[in-house]
């Protein structure tokens, strides 16, 4: 899987949320990608920021945590307008 090329405020600001998600459990990288059904490398790369998360990813990982889908996409935006007002205020 490529890299990508410039950082998306966005990917850090879903990464940094699964990860306080999975620490708060006291999961390791390993213990989610069992229980997800997904590469403990790409969950490593995404909670870096470095990738972008498909709608079946977030899908998958909101039933894994208990939560809404809509909850995670709401947290990010959140985390995006406080960036944003912060930049502006």
């Amino acid at each position: 899987m490529p890299r990508a090329r410039s950082v998306n405020d966005d990917a850090v600001r879903f990464g940094a949320l699964i990860n306080r998600l999975r620490t708060a459990r006291a999961w390791t990288l390993e213990d989610l990608a069992r229980f997800s059904g997904m590469n403990a490398t790409y969950l490593g790369v995404l909670e870096r920021g470095a990738n972008m998360p498909g709608l079946g990813t977030i899908f998958r990982l909101a039933d894994v945590f208990g939560v809404n889908a809509a909850d995670l996409v709401a947290e990010v935006e959140r985390a995006r307008r406080q960036a944003r007002a912060t930049r502006v205020g």
